[in-house]
């Protein structure tokens, strides 16, 4: 149906998606209301349905898509690992609300194990670079699902879903700068080749 989309059919597609991802992100998947999502879009539930079926499908969609902005926007460079984990930081700052969309799909969808099915998964350019550099000398012996992992996390250290503190954007340059490069120092460490 995308392909047949006029210029009207895809504003109110990406009003839907910009009202659902806020919705979703704020109330998670049980909590979004398909009556806020369609009001905010200036819309109705049957658009609504014909783009995405249900509103897991909506969810869905939406989830995707922010795993592949992630991938996108933020491309891995595996000899860069502490400069990717800055930008992911930047990009957290920029949108908490995908930081939010896959904190609810943890809680009500997939607590244990990997965030989306292995079909789902976009961590072969990510895994690949990694041992691209682990081969190169440049990074620690390892697993590399397991280094990508923790270099992640250690991203994520100021984002939504710290339990100690949640960074803005509107806070001082400043703290961020201090936040970046200690960041950046800590990852380096901790992928640094064993003896290096």
């Amino acid at each position: 149906m995308a392909d047949k989309l006029t210029s009207r059919g895809a504003a109110t597609k990406q009003r839907i998606v910009d009202a659902a991802t806020e919705e979703f992100a704020r109330y998670g998947i049980a909590g979004a209301r398909v009556e806020r999502i369609v009001e905010a879009a200036r819309t109705n539930r049957a658009q609504l349905y014909a783009y995405f079926g249900s509103k897991d499908g909506l969810f869905d969609a939406i989830f995707h898509a922010s795993l592949e902005r992630i991938v996108n926007v933020v491309p891995i460079d595996g000899t860069d690992l502490p400069g990717w984990a800055v930008r992911l930081y930047d990009e957290y700052l920029r949108r908490p609300d995908l930081i939010r969309l896959a904190t609810w799909t943890r809680l009500e969808r997939r607590p244990a194990g990997h965030l989306v099915a292995d079909a789902d998964r976009l961590d072969d350019t990510k895994l690949r670079a990694i041992a691209d550099a682990q081969a190169a000398g440049l990074v620690r012996a390892g697993d590399p699902f397991d280094l990508m992992a923790m270099v992640i996390a250690m991203s994520m250290a100021w984002s939504p879903v710290s339990n100690v503190y949640a960074a803005t954007a509107a806070e001082p340059p400043e703290a961020h700068n201090r936040r970046r490069a200690l960041l950046r120092e800590c990852v380096r460490g901790a992928i640094a080749p064993v003896g290096g």
